[in-house]
Protein backbone atom coordinates (compact mmCIF):
# COMPACT_ATOMS: atom_id res chain seq x y z
CA UNK A 1 0.00 0.00 0.00
CA UNK A 2 3.10 2.33 -0.40
CA UNK A 3 2.43 5.18 -1.88
CA UNK A 4 -1.35 5.46 -0.32
CA UNK A 5 -0.05 8.42 1.74
CA UNK A 6 -0.18 10.71 -1.62
CA UNK A 7 -4.04 9.92 -2.33
CA UNK A 8 -6.24 13.33 -2.17
CA UNK A 9 -7.90 14.22 0.94
CA UNK A 10 -11.88 15.00 0.53
CA UNK A 11 -12.61 18.50 -1.77
CA UNK A 12 -15.11 20.74 -0.02
CA UNK A 13 -16.06 22.24 -3.24
CA UNK A 14 -19.11 22.40 -5.79
CA UNK A 15 -19.00 20.61 -9.05
CA UNK A 16 -19.40 24.18 -10.64
CA UNK A 17 -16.76 25.82 -8.57
CA UNK A 18 -14.74 22.99 -9.91
CA UNK A 19 -14.78 24.02 -13.26
CA UNK A 20 -14.18 27.27 -12.19
CA UNK A 21 -11.28 26.82 -10.97
CA UNK A 22 -9.70 24.66 -13.86
CA UNK A 23 -10.61 27.47 -16.11
CA UNK A 24 -8.54 29.40 -13.93
CA UNK A 25 -5.78 27.03 -13.70
CA UNK A 26 -5.65 25.94 -17.01
CA UNK A 27 -7.52 28.13 -19.61
CA UNK A 28 -5.76 27.27 -22.50
CA UNK A 29 -5.81 23.60 -22.45
CA UNK A 30 -7.91 21.16 -23.92
CA UNK A 31 -10.98 20.47 -21.71
CA UNK A 32 -13.32 18.51 -24.11
CA UNK A 33 -12.33 17.20 -27.82
CA UNK A 34 -15.19 14.94 -30.08
CA UNK A 35 -12.06 14.41 -33.04
CA UNK A 36 -15.04 12.93 -35.09
CA UNK A 37 -17.08 15.66 -34.82
CA UNK A 38 -14.85 19.05 -35.29
CA UNK A 39 -15.60 19.71 -31.53
CA UNK A 40 -12.85 21.14 -29.63
CA UNK A 41 -13.26 23.41 -25.85
CA UNK A 42 -10.35 24.78 -24.02
CA UNK A 43 -11.45 24.69 -20.12
CA UNK A 44 -11.98 28.11 -20.34
CA UNK A 45 -13.94 28.03 -23.57
CA UNK A 46 -15.98 25.02 -21.64
CA UNK A 47 -16.28 27.17 -18.48
CA UNK A 48 -17.86 29.73 -20.29
CA UNK A 49 -20.65 27.74 -22.44
CA UNK A 50 -21.49 25.92 -19.16
CA UNK A 51 -22.56 29.54 -17.85
CA UNK A 52 -24.14 30.52 -20.35
CA UNK A 53 -26.32 27.62 -21.26
CA UNK A 54 -26.54 28.26 -16.91
CA UNK A 55 -27.58 31.74 -17.32
CA UNK A 56 -30.32 30.27 -20.42
CA UNK A 57 -31.75 27.58 -17.92
CA UNK A 58 -32.56 30.53 -15.43
CA UNK A 59 -34.06 32.97 -18.43
CA UNK A 60 -36.32 29.43 -18.43
CA UNK A 61 -37.45 29.70 -14.90
CA UNK A 62 -35.45 27.09 -14.07
CA UNK A 63 -34.64 27.12 -10.52
CA UNK A 64 -32.05 25.83 -7.59
CA UNK A 65 -33.71 22.15 -6.44
CA UNK A 66 -35.46 21.80 -9.71
CA UNK A 67 -34.81 18.43 -11.86
CA UNK A 68 -33.57 18.56 -15.11
CA UNK A 69 -33.93 15.34 -17.05
CA UNK A 70 -31.54 14.77 -20.25
CA UNK A 71 -32.15 11.93 -22.78
CA UNK A 72 -29.62 11.71 -25.23
CA UNK A 73 -26.66 9.64 -26.44
CA UNK A 74 -22.97 11.42 -25.26
CA UNK A 75 -23.53 14.46 -27.30
CA UNK A 76 -21.21 17.98 -26.12
CA UNK A 77 -24.67 19.02 -24.88
CA UNK A 78 -24.87 16.25 -22.39
CA UNK A 79 -21.72 17.47 -21.04
CA UNK A 80 -22.93 20.82 -20.76
CA UNK A 81 -25.62 20.37 -19.26
CA UNK A 82 -24.24 18.09 -16.05
CA UNK A 83 -22.11 21.70 -15.48
CA UNK A 84 -24.74 23.83 -16.37
CA UNK A 85 -26.98 22.91 -14.08
CA UNK A 86 -24.75 22.27 -11.21
CA UNK A 87 -23.46 26.01 -11.64
CA UNK A 88 -27.64 27.24 -10.86
CA UNK A 89 -28.19 23.96 -8.44
CA UNK A 90 -30.50 22.38 -10.23
CA UNK A 91 -30.37 18.27 -10.32
CA UNK A 92 -29.86 16.40 -13.19
CA UNK A 93 -31.35 13.65 -13.97
CA UNK A 94 -29.70 10.87 -16.55
CA UNK A 95 -32.03 9.18 -18.65
CA UNK A 96 -31.16 5.70 -19.91
CA UNK A 97 -30.79 6.09 -23.84
CA UNK A 98 -32.51 2.92 -24.41
CA UNK A 99 -35.54 3.87 -22.82
CA UNK A 100 -39.29 3.69 -24.38
CA UNK A 101 -42.32 5.21 -23.63
CA UNK A 102 -43.39 2.73 -20.60
CA UNK A 103 -40.05 3.66 -19.17
CA UNK A 104 -39.80 7.50 -19.60
CA UNK A 105 -43.41 7.58 -18.46
CA UNK A 106 -42.16 5.93 -15.19
CA UNK A 107 -39.51 7.90 -14.98
CA UNK A 108 -40.56 11.68 -15.74
CA UNK A 109 -43.24 10.99 -13.30
CA UNK A 110 -41.33 9.46 -10.59
CA UNK A 111 -38.58 12.35 -10.62
CA UNK A 112 -40.78 15.08 -10.78
CA UNK A 113 -38.64 16.66 -13.62
CA UNK A 114 -39.78 20.25 -14.98
CA UNK A 115 -37.56 20.02 -18.40
CA UNK A 116 -36.60 17.22 -20.88
CA UNK A 117 -33.94 17.65 -22.89
CA UNK A 118 -33.64 15.32 -25.75
CA UNK A 119 -32.49 14.18 -28.85
CA UNK A 120 -34.29 13.04 -31.93
CA UNK A 121 -33.37 9.09 -30.55
CA UNK A 122 -31.30 6.31 -30.36
CA UNK A 123 -31.41 3.09 -32.29
CA UNK A 124 -34.86 1.84 -32.31
CA UNK A 125 -35.98 4.36 -29.65
CA UNK A 126 -37.87 7.57 -31.39
CA UNK A 127 -37.85 10.52 -28.47
CA UNK A 128 -39.46 12.73 -30.64
CA UNK A 129 -42.59 10.50 -31.23
CA UNK A 130 -42.42 8.96 -27.50
CA UNK A 131 -42.57 12.20 -25.73
CA UNK A 132 -45.43 13.82 -28.41
CA UNK A 133 -47.44 10.50 -27.40
CA UNK A 134 -46.85 10.81 -23.32
CA UNK A 135 -47.62 14.99 -24.01
CA UNK A 136 -50.29 15.58 -26.83
CA UNK A 137 -50.72 19.03 -25.22
CA UNK A 138 -47.10 19.59 -26.42
CA UNK A 139 -48.38 20.38 -30.36
CA UNK A 140 -50.64 22.85 -29.30
CA UNK A 141 -48.70 24.90 -26.71
CA UNK A 142 -45.50 27.40 -27.10
CA UNK A 143 -42.27 26.39 -25.79
CA UNK A 144 -41.61 26.40 -22.14
CA UNK A 145 -45.72 26.46 -21.02
CA UNK A 146 -46.85 22.49 -20.88
CA UNK A 147 -49.77 21.91 -19.05
CA UNK A 148 -49.58 18.34 -18.83
CA UNK A 149 -52.52 16.49 -16.10
CA UNK A 150 -50.16 13.80 -16.43
CA UNK A 151 -46.83 15.41 -16.00
CA UNK A 152 -47.84 18.47 -13.78
CA UNK A 153 -44.09 19.35 -13.15
CA UNK A 154 -43.27 18.90 -16.87
CA UNK A 155 -43.09 22.63 -18.46
CA UNK A 156 -39.68 22.51 -20.92
CA UNK A 157 -38.59 20.56 -23.68
CA UNK A 158 -35.81 21.15 -25.50
CA UNK A 159 -34.24 19.58 -28.27
CA UNK A 160 -31.06 19.44 -29.58
CA UNK A 161 -31.01 19.36 -33.06
CA UNK A 162 -31.90 21.82 -36.05
CA UNK A 163 -35.35 21.14 -36.60
CA UNK A 164 -38.00 22.91 -35.19
CA UNK A 165 -40.81 20.84 -32.97
CA UNK A 166 -43.93 22.30 -31.90
CA UNK A 167 -44.08 23.40 -28.04
CA UNK A 168 -40.44 22.65 -27.47
CA UNK A 169 -37.24 25.24 -27.34
CA UNK A 170 -34.41 24.48 -29.44
CA UNK A 171 -30.97 24.16 -27.79
CA UNK A 172 -29.38 27.30 -29.25
CA UNK A 173 -32.21 29.60 -27.49
CA UNK A 174 -30.47 28.40 -24.77
CA UNK A 175 -27.73 30.79 -25.83
CA UNK A 176 -30.48 33.60 -26.99
CA UNK A 177 -32.13 33.35 -23.54
CA UNK A 178 -28.75 34.28 -21.72
CA UNK A 179 -28.37 37.39 -23.25
CA UNK A 180 -30.88 38.23 -20.38
CA UNK A 181 -29.33 37.18 -17.59
CA UNK A 182 -25.84 39.12 -16.19
CA UNK A 183 -23.13 36.75 -14.91
CA UNK A 184 -23.67 38.60 -11.54
CA UNK A 185 -26.98 36.68 -10.70
CA UNK A 186 -25.22 33.47 -11.87
CA UNK A 187 -23.02 34.42 -9.51
CA UNK A 188 -24.85 35.59 -6.94
CA UNK A 189 -27.36 32.12 -7.11
CA UNK A 190 -23.25 29.74 -7.44
CA UNK A 191 -23.03 31.55 -3.62
CA UNK A 192 -26.51 29.55 -2.13
CA UNK A 193 -25.16 26.24 -2.93
CA UNK A 194 -23.82 23.81 -0.56
CA UNK A 195 -21.56 20.83 -1.53
CA UNK A 196 -24.00 18.42 0.60
CA UNK A 197 -27.03 19.16 -1.59
CA UNK A 198 -28.50 16.78 -4.12
CA UNK A 199 -26.57 17.08 -7.72
CA UNK A 200 -27.24 14.05 -10.09
CA UNK A 201 -30.23 11.68 -9.90
CA UNK A 202 -29.83 8.21 -11.74
CA UNK A 203 -31.59 5.39 -11.94
CA UNK A 204 -31.07 2.36 -11.16
CA UNK A 205 -31.59 -0.59 -13.89
CA UNK A 206 -34.39 -2.18 -12.00
CA UNK A 207 -33.59 -5.30 -11.91
CA UNK A 208 -36.00 -6.14 -9.01
CA UNK A 209 -38.64 -3.81 -8.78
CA UNK A 210 -38.83 -0.67 -10.91
CA UNK A 211 -35.80 1.64 -10.98
CA UNK A 212 -35.19 3.89 -8.24
CA UNK A 213 -33.67 7.45 -8.10
CA UNK A 214 -30.06 7.53 -6.65
CA UNK A 215 -29.78 11.22 -5.63
CA UNK A 216 -26.24 11.84 -5.07
CA UNK A 217 -24.57 15.57 -4.15
CA UNK A 218 -21.63 17.59 -5.29
CA UNK A 219 -19.66 16.00 -2.33
CA UNK A 220 -20.00 12.57 -3.57
CA UNK A 221 -19.27 12.65 -7.25
CA UNK A 222 -16.39 15.14 -6.87
CA UNK A 223 -14.79 13.38 -4.49
CA UNK A 224 -15.34 10.17 -5.91
CA UNK A 225 -14.05 11.31 -9.35
CA UNK A 226 -10.78 13.13 -7.71
CA UNK A 227 -10.09 9.22 -5.92
CA UNK A 228 -10.90 7.18 -9.25
CA UNK A 229 -8.56 9.87 -10.98
CA UNK A 230 -5.77 9.11 -8.00
CA UNK A 231 -6.04 5.32 -8.42
CA UNK A 232 -5.17 5.75 -12.30
CA UNK A 233 -2.55 8.44 -11.94
CA UNK A 234 -4.35 10.81 -14.14
CA UNK A 235 -2.90 14.56 -14.44
CA UNK A 236 -3.27 17.59 -16.47
CA UNK A 237 -1.12 15.70 -19.20
CA UNK A 238 -3.53 13.11 -19.97
CA UNK A 239 -6.65 12.76 -22.44
CA UNK A 240 -8.78 10.77 -21.34
CA UNK A 241 -11.25 8.60 -24.22
CA UNK A 242 -15.07 8.19 -22.93
CA UNK A 243 -16.99 5.69 -24.64
CA UNK A 244 -19.06 4.67 -21.80
CA UNK A 245 -22.87 6.14 -21.54
CA UNK A 246 -22.77 9.50 -19.91
CA UNK A 247 -26.22 8.42 -18.39
CA UNK A 248 -24.04 5.95 -16.70
CA UNK A 249 -21.92 6.76 -13.26
CA UNK A 250 -18.96 5.16 -15.36
CA UNK A 251 -19.42 8.43 -18.01
CA UNK A 252 -20.29 10.94 -15.74
CA UNK A 253 -17.93 9.84 -12.47
CA UNK A 254 -15.13 7.79 -13.44
CA UNK A 255 -15.59 9.95 -16.85
CA UNK A 256 -16.07 12.91 -16.69
CA UNK A 257 -15.55 14.24 -13.27
CA UNK A 258 -12.30 11.91 -13.02
CA UNK A 259 -10.94 14.24 -15.70
CA UNK A 260 -12.17 17.96 -14.36
CA UNK A 261 -11.02 16.89 -10.73
CA UNK A 262 -7.11 17.12 -12.52
CA UNK A 263 -7.54 18.89 -15.84
CA UNK A 264 -7.07 16.16 -18.26
CA UNK A 265 -8.38 16.56 -21.76
CA UNK A 266 -11.93 14.37 -21.80
CA UNK A 267 -12.21 12.64 -25.64
CA UNK A 268 -15.69 11.27 -26.44
CA UNK A 269 -17.79 9.79 -29.05
CA UNK A 270 -21.28 10.06 -29.46
CA UNK A 271 -21.91 6.72 -28.77
CA UNK A 272 -19.35 3.56 -28.91
CA UNK A 273 -18.28 2.09 -32.14
CA UNK A 274 -14.50 0.46 -31.94
CA UNK A 275 -13.37 2.36 -35.07
CA UNK A 276 -14.65 5.39 -33.70
CA UNK A 277 -12.69 4.93 -30.16
CA UNK A 278 -9.79 3.30 -32.25
CA UNK A 279 -9.92 6.20 -34.32
CA UNK A 280 -10.49 8.78 -31.23
CA UNK A 281 -7.88 7.24 -29.66
CA UNK A 282 -4.91 7.84 -32.21
CA UNK A 283 -6.22 11.32 -33.63
CA UNK A 284 -6.01 12.62 -30.07
CA UNK A 285 -3.01 10.78 -28.64
CA UNK A 286 -5.44 9.13 -25.72
CA UNK A 287 -3.51 8.29 -22.73
CA UNK A 288 -6.56 6.38 -20.97
CA UNK A 289 -9.59 4.62 -22.12
CA UNK A 290 -12.82 3.46 -20.44
CA UNK A 291 -15.11 0.25 -21.18
CA UNK A 292 -16.50 -2.97 -19.99
CA UNK A 293 -14.61 -6.29 -20.97
CA UNK A 294 -17.44 -6.44 -24.06
CA UNK A 295 -15.91 -2.99 -25.51
CA UNK A 296 -12.51 -3.97 -25.23
CA UNK A 297 -13.39 -7.63 -26.90
CA UNK A 298 -14.55 -5.40 -29.68
CA UNK A 299 -12.01 -3.31 -30.34
CA UNK A 300 -9.36 -6.08 -29.69
CA UNK A 301 -11.77 -8.74 -32.43
CA UNK A 302 -11.70 -5.76 -34.63
CA UNK A 303 -10.35 -6.82 -38.65
CA UNK A 304 -8.78 -3.07 -38.43
CA UNK A 305 -7.53 -3.23 -34.93
CA UNK A 306 -3.43 -3.42 -36.09
CA UNK A 307 -3.93 -0.64 -38.34
CA UNK A 308 -4.21 1.84 -35.42
CA UNK A 309 -1.63 3.45 -33.44
CA UNK A 310 -2.57 2.78 -29.80
CA UNK A 311 1.10 3.34 -28.55
CA UNK A 312 0.25 6.65 -26.37
CA UNK A 313 -1.90 4.33 -24.03
CA UNK A 314 -0.99 4.04 -20.64
CA UNK A 315 -4.19 3.87 -18.10
CA UNK A 316 -8.06 3.46 -18.13
CA UNK A 317 -10.53 1.61 -16.00
CA UNK A 318 -12.33 -1.56 -16.77
CA UNK A 319 -15.51 -2.11 -14.86
CA UNK A 320 -19.02 -3.43 -15.02
CA UNK A 321 -18.52 -7.12 -15.40
CA UNK A 322 -15.97 -9.64 -14.95
CA UNK A 323 -13.12 -9.04 -16.58
CA UNK A 324 -11.58 -12.51 -18.36
CA UNK A 325 -7.85 -12.81 -17.76
CA UNK A 326 -7.34 -12.55 -21.43
CA UNK A 327 -8.73 -9.87 -22.34
CA UNK A 328 -6.71 -7.86 -19.55
CA UNK A 329 -3.83 -9.35 -20.90
CA UNK A 330 -4.87 -8.37 -24.37
CA UNK A 331 -5.44 -4.61 -23.30
CA UNK A 332 -2.55 -4.82 -21.59
CA UNK A 333 -0.19 -6.23 -24.24
CA UNK A 334 -1.92 -5.73 -27.73
CA UNK A 335 -3.18 -2.05 -26.87
CA UNK A 336 -0.20 -1.01 -24.61
CA UNK A 337 -2.33 0.02 -21.28
CA UNK A 338 -0.36 -1.46 -19.09
CA UNK A 339 -1.77 0.43 -15.71
CA UNK A 340 -5.70 0.23 -16.35
CA UNK A 341 -7.48 -0.50 -13.46
CA UNK A 342 -10.55 -2.43 -12.18
CA UNK A 343 -12.88 -1.15 -10.29
CA UNK A 344 -16.21 -1.86 -8.40
CA UNK A 345 -18.99 -0.08 -6.98
CA UNK A 346 -23.00 0.65 -7.54
CA UNK A 347 -24.82 3.91 -8.20
CA UNK A 348 -25.56 3.89 -4.67
CA UNK A 349 -21.91 4.46 -3.63
CA UNK A 350 -21.14 7.25 -6.45
CA UNK A 351 -20.50 4.77 -7.48
CA UNK A 352 -16.32 3.46 -6.69
CA UNK A 353 -16.14 1.92 -3.24
CA UNK A 354 -12.90 -0.14 -4.71
CA UNK A 355 -10.34 0.03 -7.21
CA UNK A 356 -6.64 -1.62 -8.18
CA UNK A 357 -3.71 0.74 -8.50
CA UNK A 358 -1.65 1.22 -11.17
CA UNK A 359 1.14 -0.79 -10.15
CA UNK A 360 -1.01 -4.08 -9.33
CA UNK A 361 -0.45 -7.40 -10.79
CA UNK A 362 -2.19 -8.82 -13.54
CA UNK A 363 -3.34 -11.70 -11.58
CA UNK A 364 -4.46 -8.80 -9.01
CA UNK A 365 -6.53 -7.14 -11.70
CA UNK A 366 -8.77 -9.98 -12.77
CA UNK A 367 -8.99 -12.23 -9.56
CA UNK A 368 -10.14 -8.92 -7.41
CA UNK A 369 -11.53 -5.81 -7.35
CA UNK A 370 -9.24 -3.85 -5.90
CA UNK A 371 -8.14 -1.93 -2.57
CA UNK A 372 -11.01 0.43 -0.99
CA UNK A 373 -10.47 4.10 -1.66
CA UNK A 374 -9.08 6.18 0.99
CA UNK A 375 -11.71 7.92 2.96
CA UNK A 376 -13.91 4.74 2.26
CA UNK A 377 -14.77 1.49 4.32
CA UNK A 378 -15.33 -1.49 3.53
CA UNK A 379 -16.29 -4.88 5.10
CA UNK A 380 -17.54 -8.26 4.37
CA UNK A 381 -20.71 -9.35 6.79
CA UNK A 382 -22.99 -12.03 7.80
CA UNK A 383 -25.90 -11.59 5.44
CA UNK A 384 -28.39 -13.58 7.78
CA UNK A 385 -26.87 -11.83 11.21
CA UNK A 386 -24.35 -8.61 10.62
CA UNK A 387 -21.60 -10.01 11.94
CA UNK A 388 -18.52 -9.18 10.47
CA UNK A 389 -16.73 -12.19 8.99
CA UNK A 390 -12.73 -12.82 8.56
CA UNK A 391 -10.83 -12.66 5.58
CA UNK A 392 -11.26 -15.57 3.07
CA UNK A 393 -15.21 -16.28 4.36
CA UNK A 394 -17.69 -15.21 2.09
CA UNK A 395 -20.85 -12.92 2.45
CA UNK A 396 -22.32 -9.53 1.92
CA UNK A 397 -20.16 -6.57 0.93
CA UNK A 398 -21.04 -3.50 2.63
CA UNK A 399 -19.51 0.34 2.87
CA UNK A 400 -19.64 3.26 4.58
CA UNK A 401 -17.98 6.87 4.50
CA UNK A 402 -18.54 10.42 2.61
CA UNK A 403 -19.40 8.78 -1.02
CA UNK A 404 -22.58 7.06 0.27
CA UNK A 405 -25.91 8.34 -1.64
CA UNK A 406 -28.48 10.72 0.24
CA UNK A 407 -31.22 7.97 -0.53
CA UNK A 408 -33.76 6.89 -3.39
CA UNK A 409 -35.79 9.89 -4.34
CA UNK A 410 -39.08 9.77 -2.82
CA UNK A 411 -38.83 6.19 -1.60
CA UNK A 412 -37.96 6.12 2.76
CA UNK A 413 -38.36 2.67 2.66
CA UNK A 414 -36.45 1.40 -0.13
CA UNK A 415 -33.67 3.48 1.37
CA UNK A 416 -33.70 2.16 4.47
CA UNK A 417 -33.40 -1.26 3.24
CA UNK A 418 -30.26 -0.99 1.87
CA UNK A 419 -28.70 1.67 4.12
CA UNK A 420 -28.55 0.66 7.94
CA UNK A 421 -28.39 2.55 11.33
CA UNK A 422 -24.86 2.64 10.79
CA UNK A 423 -24.96 4.23 7.64
CA UNK A 424 -23.58 0.92 5.84
CA UNK A 425 -24.99 0.78 2.43
CA UNK A 426 -25.28 -2.94 2.05
CA UNK A 427 -24.81 -3.80 -2.28
CA UNK A 428 -26.21 -7.24 -2.25
CA UNK A 429 -23.41 -8.19 -3.81
CA UNK A 430 -21.32 -11.31 -2.11
CA UNK A 431 -17.74 -11.11 -2.09
CA UNK A 432 -15.15 -11.86 0.22
CA UNK A 433 -11.68 -9.91 1.55
CA UNK A 434 -8.51 -11.24 1.06
CA UNK A 435 -5.39 -11.34 3.80
CA UNK A 436 -4.08 -8.21 1.82
CA UNK A 437 -6.97 -6.43 2.04
CA UNK A 438 -8.41 -6.72 -1.55
CA UNK A 439 -11.97 -7.56 -2.41
CA UNK A 440 -13.17 -10.10 -4.75
CA UNK A 441 -17.34 -10.24 -6.05
CA UNK A 442 -18.60 -13.76 -6.40
CA UNK A 443 -21.94 -12.80 -7.23
CA UNK A 444 -24.97 -11.16 -6.37
CA UNK A 445 -27.23 -12.37 -3.14
CA UNK A 446 -30.14 -13.16 -5.66
CA UNK A 447 -27.35 -14.80 -8.14
CA UNK A 448 -25.87 -17.32 -5.86
CA UNK A 449 -26.87 -20.66 -6.64
CA UNK A 450 -28.23 -22.85 -3.83
CA UNK A 451 -27.94 -26.68 -4.93
CA UNK A 452 -29.22 -29.28 -2.22
CA UNK A 453 -27.53 -27.32 0.34
CA UNK A 454 -24.70 -26.37 -1.56
CA UNK A 455 -23.77 -22.94 -1.99
CA UNK A 456 -22.54 -22.25 -5.58
CA UNK A 457 -21.08 -18.96 -6.86
CA UNK A 458 -21.68 -18.17 -10.52
CA UNK A 459 -18.40 -16.35 -10.69
CA UNK A 460 -16.09 -19.38 -9.89
CA UNK A 461 -18.01 -21.42 -12.40
CA UNK A 462 -17.39 -18.99 -15.12
CA UNK A 463 -13.31 -18.41 -14.80
CA UNK A 464 -13.58 -22.18 -15.30
CA UNK A 465 -15.03 -22.21 -18.26
CA UNK A 466 -13.13 -19.20 -19.93
CA UNK A 467 -10.38 -21.93 -19.49
CA UNK A 468 -12.03 -23.68 -22.14
CA UNK A 469 -10.26 -23.16 -25.57
CA UNK A 470 -13.69 -22.94 -27.83
CA UNK A 471 -15.54 -20.71 -25.15
CA UNK A 472 -15.27 -16.95 -25.72
CA UNK A 473 -17.82 -15.78 -22.87
CA UNK A 474 -19.95 -17.49 -20.63
CA UNK A 475 -22.84 -16.55 -17.81
CA UNK A 476 -23.63 -19.30 -14.91
CA UNK A 477 -27.40 -18.70 -13.72
CA UNK A 478 -29.08 -21.05 -10.93
CA UNK A 479 -32.64 -21.98 -12.65
CA UNK A 480 -35.35 -24.10 -10.63
CA UNK A 481 -35.38 -27.76 -9.78
CA UNK A 482 -38.04 -29.51 -7.76
CA UNK A 483 -35.19 -31.88 -6.33
CA UNK A 484 -32.28 -29.61 -5.61
CA UNK A 485 -34.08 -26.69 -5.14
CA UNK A 486 -31.93 -25.29 -7.88
CA UNK A 487 -29.62 -26.32 -10.92
CA UNK A 488 -26.41 -24.95 -12.72
CA UNK A 489 -27.12 -23.70 -16.32
CA UNK A 490 -24.64 -22.46 -18.57
CA UNK A 491 -25.04 -19.85 -21.22
CA UNK A 492 -21.75 -20.13 -23.44
CA UNK A 493 -20.82 -18.16 -26.56
CA UNK A 494 -18.42 -19.54 -28.56
CA UNK A 495 -14.94 -18.50 -30.18
CA UNK A 496 -15.65 -18.01 -33.91
CA UNK A 497 -15.08 -21.23 -35.88
CA UNK A 498 -15.07 -22.92 -32.33
CA UNK A 499 -17.66 -25.78 -31.46
CA UNK A 500 -18.12 -27.59 -28.75
CA UNK A 501 -21.13 -30.11 -27.44
CA UNK A 502 -23.05 -29.78 -23.98
CA UNK A 503 -22.02 -32.58 -22.79
CA UNK A 504 -18.53 -31.93 -23.25
CA UNK A 505 -18.37 -28.47 -21.15
CA UNK A 506 -20.34 -30.57 -18.59
CA UNK A 507 -17.57 -33.44 -18.13
CA UNK A 508 -14.77 -30.62 -18.45
CA UNK A 509 -16.40 -28.55 -15.45
CA UNK A 510 -16.84 -32.27 -13.48
CA UNK A 511 -12.75 -32.14 -14.03
CA UNK A 512 -11.72 -29.23 -13.14
CA UNK A 513 -14.39 -28.17 -10.16
CA UNK A 514 -16.12 -30.10 -7.48
CA UNK A 515 -19.17 -32.11 -9.39
CA UNK A 516 -21.91 -30.44 -7.77
CA UNK A 517 -20.93 -27.00 -9.53
CA UNK A 518 -21.00 -28.72 -13.20
CA UNK A 519 -23.91 -27.14 -14.92
CA UNK A 520 -26.47 -29.36 -15.41
CA UNK A 521 -27.86 -27.26 -18.62
CA UNK A 522 -25.69 -26.19 -21.61
CA UNK A 523 -27.11 -23.32 -23.80
CA UNK A 524 -24.92 -22.26 -26.75
CA UNK A 525 -26.51 -18.31 -27.59
CA UNK A 526 -24.53 -15.39 -30.05
CA UNK A 527 -25.15 -12.58 -27.54
CA UNK A 528 -26.59 -11.44 -24.07
CA UNK A 529 -29.38 -9.57 -22.96
CA UNK A 530 -27.75 -6.15 -21.84
CA UNK A 531 -28.59 -2.93 -20.19
CA UNK A 532 -27.10 0.23 -22.26
CA UNK A 533 -23.99 0.54 -19.78
CA UNK A 534 -22.81 -2.95 -20.93
CA UNK A 535 -24.01 -5.24 -18.30
CA UNK A 536 -25.49 -8.43 -18.49
CA UNK A 537 -28.37 -8.75 -17.33
CA UNK A 538 -28.66 -11.95 -15.73
CA UNK A 539 -32.08 -12.14 -14.42
CA UNK A 540 -33.20 -12.05 -18.30
CA UNK A 541 -31.12 -15.21 -19.17
CA UNK A 542 -32.71 -16.80 -16.29
CA UNK A 543 -36.28 -16.17 -17.31
CA UNK A 544 -35.66 -16.90 -21.13
CA UNK A 545 -33.81 -20.12 -20.13
CA UNK A 546 -36.74 -21.63 -17.56
CA UNK A 547 -38.76 -20.50 -20.67
CA UNK A 548 -36.61 -22.08 -23.55
CA UNK A 549 -36.52 -25.36 -21.04
CA UNK A 550 -39.92 -25.73 -19.95
CA UNK A 551 -38.86 -25.12 -16.17
CA UNK A 552 -42.03 -23.10 -15.12
CA UNK A 553 -43.63 -26.17 -13.06
CA UNK A 554 -40.30 -26.68 -11.70
CA UNK A 555 -40.35 -23.22 -10.63
CA UNK A 556 -44.00 -23.48 -9.23
CA UNK A 557 -42.95 -26.73 -7.10
CA UNK A 558 -39.27 -25.04 -5.96
CA UNK A 559 -41.06 -21.87 -4.29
Amino acid sequence: MKGEQKMSQLMEITVGQLLDKMAEKYPDKDAVVYPLDNVRYSYREFNDICDKVARGFIKMGIKKGDHVAIWAPNYPQWLITQFATAKIGAVMVTVNTNYKVFELEYLLKQSDSTTLILTDGFKDSNYIQHIYKLCPELKSCKPGQLNSPEFPFLKNIIYIGDKKWEGMYNWDDLYTMAEDIDQKQLDDIKKTLDIHDVINMQYTSGTTGFPKGVMLTHYNIVNNGNLIADCMKLGPKDRLCIPVPFFHCFGCVLGIMACVTKGATIVSVKYFKPEWVMEAIQRERCTGVHGVPTMFIAILEHPDFDKYDFSSLRTGIMAGSTCPEKVMSAVIHKMGASEITIAYGQTESSPVMTQTRTDDPIELRVSTVGRPHPHVEVKIVDPETGKDLPPGVPGEIVTRGYHIMKGYYKMKEATAEVIDEEGWLHTGDIGEMTEDGYFKVTGRLKDMIIRGGENIYPREIEEFLYTHPAVKDVQVVGVPSRIYGEEVLACIILKEGASATEEEIIEYTKKGLSRFKAPKYVKFVDRYPLTASGKVQKYKIREQMIKELGLEDETEESV
